[in-house]
């Protein structure tokens, strides 16, 4: 058998959403819903993967355009048989063809491998479900059976409407057979539209099989047609990546308050607290703790740090036994070696903090390379920025430096230096030395405040 087709239906307007944002293009996991559609076709090892697009036009297509897609516009948008008849030429005619949709994002590649292996290359398979409540779902009608068509609600009889078995959209058809259906598909219909569906009744004149596979969940072929059910849709895939995390051996101290915008990989006895966010790809190291309300994005954490509440860390490196917060922030660039302590209010940018340093309050770290044993004070800056250019500041190694203290690069600060509370470094400070820079202290004997007049 040839590699197969799929076929992702993404050309839908999405009015409920009530948004200027496609459709399709909404995020699930920090990540479109096509986009989540688009990986899943690609774990099939698919030969060609089109997407059939409208609303939104180029914007969609920008948005997500790779190598391995081809695309096809439908417009206008009749309906979903005219919109696979749109990718028609792209496909390879020898092939099966899968038909996904660009607003259900959390179908899974095990699912669709069933259903393609049911199919065997020469039927037309459907992907059904069984509800309670069928309501708005086309139906699946069996005769002794086997199906022999779908009706859509707004078509259907009583007895139809009474049917449980749902039509979920997704199906498998030889391709040779696609291409001799799709153009006998009519409108008669209350949509006044081309069905995908009306293949099956083609396919049963025809004496062709017509086989049944079914989710592992019936969340799986949910679509996403308002913001309530893009938000059900983004708990039911978060609790599901809590779910695997927890089978990894990871404490989550609620698998419900938890949420993960990209890759999160952990190793042994990490735990999370609640409300935390993980963005883009981040790693934990062993015996990693993460206090509540913390944003991680592109990170590593390394074993037995400790990232306290309510921080965020962005492009960030925390090496072993590290403590950041709580209200840190780590920008990107920010690399810390082991044991480095980074405390409340402190932000650090592009710079290099060697092991056993510490800025616990009120500081700002920029452009820098700090040294080992650095005790960084409260209220203490870098001042790298000169309003046209970034200049590093170096301190080495056993600087000690006293509180609101400016560093105003590009400035050394030497090995073992002490820099006085309040200093305005602007030259170079010498190692193993103490540098002040201060205004000497007066006291004005008798002076007076000076006291508001009142007005007549």
């Amino acid at each position: 058998m040839n590699a197969m087709n799929v076929v992702i239906l993404a050309a839908g307007q999405g009015k409920r959403m009530r948004s200027e944002l496609p459709k399709v293009l909404h995020p699930i996991a920090g990540k479109p819903l096509l986009a989540h559609v688009i990986d899943t076709a690609r774990e099939l090892d698919a030969g060609r993967i089109c997407v059939v697009y409208g609303h939104g036009g180029e914007r969609v297509r920008q948005a997500l355009d790779a190598p391995d897609l081809g695309w096809a516009l439908q417009e206008p948008q009749l309906g979903t048989g005219h919109a696979v008849l749109q990718a028609l030429p792209q496909l390879d005619p020898t092939a099966p063809t899968l038909v996904l949709y660009g607003d259900v994002p959390l179908i899974r590649a095990a699912t669709l491998r069933r259903l393609i292996e049911v199919a065997g290359g020469d039927r037309l398979a459907l992907l059904t479900a069984h509800c309670a409540d069928p309501h708005g779902y086309g139906r699946i009608v069996r005769v002794h059976g086997k199906v022999t068509r779908i009706v859509e609600e707004k078509d259907a009889d009583d007895a139809e409407r009474a049917i449980r078995e749902i039509n979920t959209g997704i199906l498998v058809a030889p391709g040779a057979a696609l291409a001799r259906w799709l153009p006998r598909l009519g409108k008669a219909n209350v949509q006044g539209e081309y069905y995908l569906t009306d293949i099956v009744a083609l396919a049963v004149a025809e004496g062709m099989e017509v086989a049944a596979a079914h989710p592992g969940a019936n969340w799986e072929t949910d679509g996403v047609n308002s913001k309530s059910q893009l938000a059900r849709l983004e708990r039911i895939h978060q609790r599901n990546i809590a779910e695997a995390l927890m089978e990894q051996g990871v404490t989550l101290a609620d698998p419900d308050r938890i949420d993960v915008r990209g890759s999160l990989a952990c190793e042994r006895d990490v735990a999370i607290d609640v409300g935390c966010v993980f963005e883009g790809a981040v790693k934990l190291g062993a015996g990693v703790t993460v206090g509540a309300h913390c944003v991680l994005k592109d990170c590593r954490i390394e074993a037995g740090a400790r990232i306290l509440p309510f921080c965020h860390i962005d492009g960030a490196t925390v090496g072993p036994l590290g403590v950041v917060g709580p209200y840190a922030r780590l920008r990107p660039g920010a690399a810390l070696a082991e044991d480095v302590h980074i405390g409340n209010f402190v932000e650090v940018k592009n710079s290099t903090i060697a092991a056993h340093s510490k800025a616990n309050h009120l500081a700002y770290i920029g452009d820098a390379t700090v040294g080992s044993r650095v005790n960084v004070g409260a209220g203490t800056i870098t001042c790298n920025y000169d309003g046209a250019h970034k200049h590093r500041t170096v301190i080495e190694d056993d600087v000690f430096i006293g509180s609101d203290t400016q560093l105003v690069a590009p400035v050394t600060v030497g090995k073992g230096a002490t820099l006085g509370a309040g200093t305005t470094l602007t030259k170079d400070a010498p190692p193993d030395a103490l540098t002040v820079s201060r205004p000497k202290q007066i006291s004005v004997a008798g002076w007076k405040r000076p006291v508001k007049q009142k007005k007549d």
